[in-house]
């Protein structure tokens, strides 16, 4: 099987099995028949709310990122992988944003700003990369993302109140550590092959 085919199933494989874990709007089990489809935005604590805000940003930067490069992608495994990607997270931000409250306590970290957090400088390596290096730098650009989203969910994982919110992160955390795992290894078979590293 060709490098970029099997990748591409990899890829496909990978990102399937992480959206077919348990939906993010689960059922309480208070009234039978009676689907509660998200966690009360009053009743969430404030590391959840925290957690949530920040992940929306963190989404809307990934968004940013696979959005700039994926019409310069040569590459066919790498363009299935920020599809699925920008697919899945675009999911996540629509769910996040419904938890979110937006009167009370925690409106005001809910509604924060994130324009401009972090990431600007990978933002202007993917805008001032030349076709022939785009490949290669959103790999590098999206793993460290990625890596950080996988980190921030990990520890939301231990310190959440609220089950539903715990959930989303740890699908959030095995996906993303799917998603670098997966470019990581793309990058050791691209270093290894003859002639050494080439950008697609």
């Amino acid at each position: 099987m060709p490098r970029a085919t099997h990748l591409a199933w990899l890829v496909a494989a990978s990102l399937l099995a992480a959206c077919a874990g348990p939906s993010a709007r689960p059922p309480t089990t208070a009234s039978p028949g009676v689907v509660d489809s998200a966690p009360a935005a009053a009743d969430l604590s404030g590391i959840d709310v925290v957690f949530l805000s920040t992940m929306v940003g963190h989404s809307e930067r990934t968004l940013q990122i696979v959005r700039l490069a994926r019409d310069r992608l040569r590459d066919d495994a790498l363009r299935t992988l920020a599809a699925a990607i920008e697919v899945t997270e675009a999911d996540e931000l629509s769910t996040m944003r419904g938890w979110l409250p937006t009167t009370g306590p925690g409106a005001n970290a809910a509604g924060h700003d994130h324009a401009g957090h972090g990431d600007d400088a990978a933002l202007d390596r993917l805008r001032a990369a030349p076709d022939t290096d785009v490949d290669l730098v959103l790999r590098e650009v999206l793993a460290d993302h990625q890596r950080a989203a996988a980190d921030l969910a990990r520890a939301q994982v231990g310190v959440g109140r609220d089950e539903r919110v715990r959930d989303l992160a740890r699908r959030i955390e095995q996906s993303r550590t799917a998603e670098v795992d997966l470019l990581s290894g793309y990058d050791a078979q691209v270093s290894e092959a003859p002639g050494g590293p080439r950008s697609s």
